[in-house]
């Protein structure tokens, strides 16, 4: 079943390329919207075990710190912020 989607708010020079692009391709501003948002989402997951696996394929290769390190150094920070400031180190 066909949709139909508005997009509101382009920019004048967004409009102008795109008209110019549709014309260079041979197609109708709504043919090179469709085509556009087609190859746009091609490559995109469609359910979340494709999402899950392509996000651990591309963070593979990086460095990971462990949540519970995060947490701990987190508290720490807020521990030595809430800490009162002795009235003798005050300069």
């Amino acid at each position: 079943m066909a949709t139909a989607l508005t997009v509101r708010g382009l920019d004048e020079e967004l409009v102008r390329r795109l008209k110019l692009r549709a014309a260079r391709l041979g197609r109708s501003m709504e043919a090179e919207c469709r085509e556009i948002l087609r190859q746009a989402l091609a490559n995109e997951p469609q359910d979340f075990r494709s999402l899950a696996a392509s996000l651990r394929q591309n963070l593979a290769d990086r460095a990971h710190t462990p949540a519970a390190s995060l947490v701990a150094a987190d508290r720490a920070a807020e521990q030595a912020d809430a800490q009162p400031v002795p009235a003798d180190a005050e300069g």
